[in-house]
């Protein structure tokens, strides 16, 4: 089984056995500590819940230090919903060397918010024509029909000007280029969405 949190740390670039050089994000990943491990017979589904991170003991409630116990004062918790594996119980640590290189995970994390945007930005609108008599319409949406079609209203999921960025994003079938034990980095190929220091969760 092979899942860990871990940070965005940076961009770099690798050169892969074949010569050719690839771009890599750096992952700050784990070590992470297994909190609870939840059955169809007791929750309805099954998943391992793993912690991550650092906080302060005066930053914890009652109820998370009652639910962590001894385990630590994690600043994450997750879960994957996975079937568990009869090595991992509670308070097994996973580290970095749970993944090797040519491995393909899955990673989920929470893209850049860019705040309110047009739709040239945001959807990839050509903008309205630049001559003929149109003075600002560059960066317009046009018309967004309406009358017949949908009774003279907004259809829903129409693409307008709003807020951009902020989702949860999830790429799949991410290759693994290196795997640092020392430093419990990942390097993994191409881009991850997310700024520095972002949440990244990766499963194998």
């Amino acid at each position: 089984m092979k899942i860990i949190l871990g940070t965005k740390e940076k961009m770099t670039q690798l050169f892969g056995a074949d010569g050719k050089i690839y771009p890599a994000t750096v992952i700050n990943a784990g070590p992470v500590v297994v909190t609870q491990i939840k059955t169809q017979a007791v929750d309805g589904y099954e998943a391992v819940q793993v912690g991550f991170g650092e906080k302060k003991s005066h930053n914890i409630n009652k109820a998370a230090a009652g639910h962590l116990k001894d385990l630590g004062n994690f600043r994450y918790l997750r879960e994957f919903r996975i079937a568990p594996g009869p090595e991992i119980k509670v308070g097994a640590k996973i580290d970095a060397t749970a993944f090797v290189p040519d491995d393909k995970v899955r990673l989920s994390s929470i893209s850049k918010g860019k705040g309110f945007q047009g739709v040239v930005k945001r959807h990839g609108f050509s903008g309205g024509p630049r001559t003929h008599g149109q003075k600002h319409s560059e960066r317009e949406p046009g018309s967004i029909g309406g009358r017949g079609r949908a009774g003279g209203r907004v259809s829903k999921g129409m693409r307008m000007a709003g807020r951009m960025g902020g989702d949860r994003v999830t790429l799949h079938d991410v290759q693994v280029l290196h795997v640092d034990p020392g430093t419990n980095q990942i390097y993994v190929k191409g881009a991850v969405p997310g700024r520095r220091g972002t949440l990244i969760e990766i499963q194998g």
